[in-house]
């Protein structure tokens, strides 16, 4: 089974583009939804603990704990800490699932593949980018969005650039998701041609 790690910076379509590998029949394993559902479970006990006051009705406020540890690498690291193992846990019993299944490719959806350290864990990284402008409007026309929370949140990743230097595939959102669309096809393609997607 081959596992590609898909992973791109805000605003650059990763979201999207992981849903164009579902509409093509490929399981994914998306981190973020991953902690949106831990953030209502096994989450908010140990979260709530590391930072009181951040649960409301037994469940995690995002908005609330994002002002806690966005600015501050030490709250940010103990956040880590405590998220990272249980969206692995999850990760673990998604790949498992679709072993039994016989798979033949996954998709792994990683914000932060490079910067956790999860490249070499995966047969292929795929980086979804787009024109740095492209980006910027995107993020900006999020609801609650400022300049400064996006620098902010850029100061966590990985330059693009460098990104794309260290991809096996990359699919550009710049020219909108028809054409995206037909990248993913095309990279799909390629992995099961002759030799291809026979990885145990």
């Amino acid at each position: 089974m081959w596992i590609i790690g898909l992973t791109g910076s805000i605003g650059m379509g990763k979201s999207a583009t992981a849903g164009l590998f579902r509409e093509a029949g490929v399981p994914v394993h998306d981190a973020d939804a991953a902690v949106h559902a831990m953030y209502r479970a096994e989450a908010v006990a140990p979260v709530e603990e590391a930072f009181p006051g951040v649960t409301q009705d037994g469940v995690i406020d995002r908005a609330e704990l994002s002002k806690r540890v966005l600015d501050d690498p030490v709250a940010m690291h103990r956040l880590e800490a405590i998220v990272h193992p249980l969206v692995r846990a999850r990760e673990t019993a998604f790949l498992e699932k679709a072993r039994k299944a016989n798979a033949r490719l996954v998709v792994l959806d990683i914000p932060l593949l490079f910067e956790a350290g999860r490249a070499e864990g995966m047969d292929a990284i795929c980086v979804v980018s787009a024109p740095e402008a492209v980006q910027r409007e995107r993020v900006l026309a999020r609801p609650g969005m400022t300049p400064e929370r996006f620098e902010a949140i850029l100061k966590r990743q990985m330059p693009d650039a460098e990104k794309r230097r260290r991809a096996h595939f990359i699919i550009d959102t710049g020219r909108g998701f028809p054409a995206a669309r037909h990248q993913v096809d095309s990279l799909l393609r390629g992995l099961s041609g002759p030799g291809r997607g026979n990885k145990g």
